[in-house]
């Protein structure tokens, strides 16, 4: 019978049985790069562990990761991957694109838990056969340079991350996620971008 009600849900709390509740939030904030969002008890029998705005219980109890993992989506897999590894956590699955559309990786933490950490492939699905024409564009000088930064960073061509921010754009929506957004505040920076996003109804080009 489908439920006649319109359910939403805005968080979920994945628990882990664990033997030493302070033992696994110290090792999940160390190597893992979560933080400590609270423990209970004294001594405690439950924390919680948070990554990003994700949060996951440790619980007191008989560890149990027979047919039992947790999965994260992330903004930047290959960044947390390269992370993870640095801090000697044992990779199960080596990061890769998967066939579902997520680029991802698998750990295993201090308890036998397997961890799952990915970000979306946006590239997956049938390919578009298209024609691309010339265009003649002229961009600010540290907005081109920029551009060109950026599309490095996210391993496109300067044509596909133009292509990928004008569609986005026409939707009303970004295309970057929180962690690129950092990346291009920094970008910013380096590349002495003193105006907003109305600054080019400004723009008066040098003769």
């Amino acid at each position: 019978m489908t439920s006649p009600l319109q359910v939403e849900c805005e968080q979920q709390h994945p628990s882990l049985a664990v033997p030493d509740v302070l033992a696994a939030a110290e090792w999940y904030t160390s190597r893992l790069g979560f933080f400590t969002g609270f423990t209970w008890g004294t001594p405690p029998t439950m924390a919680g562990v948070n990554l990003g705005n994700v949060q996951i219980f440790l619980q007191q109890g008989e560890p149990s990761p027979r047919g039992c993992s947790v999965s994260f989506v992330v903004g930047d897999a290959d960044a947390l991957y390269a992370y993870h590894q640095a801090q000697g956590v044992e990779v199960v699955v080596p990061i890769d694109d998967r066939d579902y559309g997520m680029r991802d990786y698998r750990v295993r933490d201090l308890n036998g838990y397997e961890l799952s950490f990915g970000h979306h492939l946006f590239s997956a699905g049938e390919p578009l056969v298209i024609e691309r024409v010339p265009v003649d564009v002229r961009l600010e000088k540290r907005l081109a340079a920029l551009l060109l930064d950026l599309a490095a960073f996210k391993r496109m061509s300067v044509s596909s991350c133009l292509e990928e921010t004008l569609l986005h754009t026409l939707d009303g929506v970004g295309p970057h996620t929180k962690a690129q957004l950092r990346h291009i505040q920094a970008l910013k920076e380096k590349h002495g971008i003193d105006y907003d996003s109305h600054g080019s109804y400004r723009f008066v080009e040098q003769s």
